[in-house]
């Protein structure tokens, strides 16, 4: 693999902070994006298939890696999860919110190319 092309994005609830990244990075240079969530009543919850979909995971808080690698384990080997420590604080497109996932993410997208 030449360089991540595939992004998933973790939050609680895939509400705020993981779908403004989904928006945020799908589409940029050909990176495809998805967001879900890791508790029960999120929008969109993280299942097998989307970590099996993903190059890279990105989670925004720590709690998110832990729930994901205590439910996925075997579907996480070998697969890099990313905490951008993002806390939910933001709205959905809020400035700061994009400025910090800008900052945060973009430098893990040319690591490997």
């Amino acid at each position: 693999m030449s360089h991540p092309s595939k992004l998933l994005f973790v939050c609680s609830r895939n509400r705020w902070r993981s779908p403004t990244a989904e928006k945020l990075f799908h589409g940029v240079d050909g990176l495809q994006a998805r967001s879900a969530g890791s508790e029960d009543g999120a929008r969109v919850k993280v299942t097998a298939g989307h970590l099996g979909w993903a190059d890279l995971i990105f989670v925004m808080e720590p709690k998110h890696a832990r729930r994901l690698r205590a439910k996925f384990a075997e579907e996480l080997a070998g697969k890099p999860v990313i905490c951008l420590h993002i806390p939910d604080d933001f709205q959905f497109m809020q400035p700061e919110l994009i400025a910090l996932l800008e900052s945060a993410v973009t430098p893990h997208l040319a690591a490997d190319a």
